[in-house]
């Protein structure tokens, strides 16, 4: 079987570190040309900008590849890409991850036990997290759903001092349940 470098056909792949193109792997005509210390250099061609960014001993990197024409810089892009991984790793720590807590009822609990998941509950809330409160029927609780109702009206009523309700309580499957979250 032929190749495809034998029929005269030679496939050229960019393969980039990240999703920045840098020097050789610019093929754009004209490109737009930002210099090291942030100073428009203007539209020229990106031979031209290799040619400067060579000149200077750094990098020309692609950092607008949809603009029109594509913006260039020339900057050590070593430097820059550990700059960027660090910026990327303090926003995430900035970022709060609110979780989703569930808290489990039967239609026939004690109220003791109502009580503990009450508290269980509340501690979740204080740390900021979202609680989903199912209530869960098995078997001939089924008959009784609309008087199991008031168990989670109650479960709400005891939290109303830190929690708001997000979603009203609805019945899915053989489970009753609504989200809790934060009062604010």
């Amino acid at each position: 079987m032929p190749t495809k470098e034998s029929e005269g056909m030679i496939i050229r792949r960019c393969t980039t570190i990240s999703d920045l193109m840098i020097n050789g792997q610019i093929r754009d005509r004209e490109v737009r040309l930002v210099g090291e210390n942030g100073e428009q250099l203007g539209i020229m061609s990106s031979r031209e900008a290799l040619r400067i960014a060579e000149e200077a001993d750094l990098d020309l990197v692609k950092i607008a590849p949809k603009a029109q024409p594509p913006v260039c810089k020339i900057v050590d892009y070593g430097k820059y890409r550990y700059e960027q991984t660090r910026r990327e790793k303090e926003a995430k720590k900035k970022q709060k991850t609110v979780e989703l807590k569930e808290v489990r009822l039967s239609p026939n609990i004690d109220t003791n036990d109502l009580n503990t998941k009450v508290n269980n509950a509340k501690k979740f809330i204080t740390k900021g997290n979202r609680v989903k409160v199912t209530l869960r029927f098995r078997g001939r609780e089924m008959a009784h759903v609309q008087q199991s109702k008031h168990i989670l009206d109650d479960f709400a009523a005891m939290l109303e001092d830190v929690a708001v309700i997000e979603k009203p309580s609805k019945m899915e499957g053989r489970s009753m349940s609504m989200v809790l979250t934060e009062k604010r």
